[in-house]
């Protein structure tokens, strides 16, 4: 993230019991221009809040929506324990920012700000991976592609690989959309040269 966000507007859940700890929270959300809306219920779609606060310490599986990974939103969890199950727990869920707890004014900011930078970035990798994986699930049509230039052209495998990637250049394509072009026979198959 190349700039601190503005948090006006934004809406966060906190997952907590009412304590001192949420009073601080809900009190220097107001000066951040956070709405903040406390329960100690599941959140049942990530879709409820801009951003999530979870109590660590007494937060179990169901407290939180199912996800594939990173949290839906930014997640902060608020801890007070060092046992090491309760720090597992919050990094199983997605949290990418911890308070600790009792909550001090100070730490609020610096967390919320490292949680939705590093929810962005674990977003932007795992839309990259999914991309690329579904690049290797492609790669056996590049190769039955290049197979079939091979046989109706006469070419080497270097040569039949080398004509598809510069026609998908050309087409401003990947090798794996215009393999498919190729084996669908859709178009002829591309020139030499």
């Amino acid at each position: 993230m190349s700039r601190t966000p503005n948090f006006t507007g934004w809406l966060a859940v906190i997952l907590h019991r009412e304590d001192s700890n949420t009073d601080r929270l809900e009190r220097q959300f107001g000066l951040l221009g956070i709405r903040a809306t406390r329960r100690w219920e599941p959140l049942s779609t990530w879709a409820e809040a801009d951003l999530v606060l979870v109590d660590a310490d007494q937060g179990w599986d169901d407290l939180l929506p199912q996800t594939e990974g990173a949290s839906g939103k930014p997640l902060v969890a608020l801890l007070g324990s060092e046992a090491p199950g309760r720090i597992a727990w919050a990094m199983e869920k997605g949290a990418s920012a911890i308070i600790p707890k009792p909550v001090a004014a100070s730490a609020i900011f610096p967390a919320l700000v490292m949680a939705v930078s590093i929810h962005q970035e674990r977003r932007v990798v795992a839309d990259k991976l999914r991309y690329l994986e579904q690049r290797v699930r492609m790669r056996p049509l590049v190769h039955a592609a290049v197979e079939k230039l091979r046989a109706v052209r006469g070419l080497d495998e270097e040569r039949a690989y080398g004509m598809l990637r510069d026609c998908a250049m050309q087409r401003r394509l990947t090798m794996e959309q215009l393999a498919a072009i190729v084996l669908g026979g859709a178009e002829p198959l591309p020139e030499v040269g």
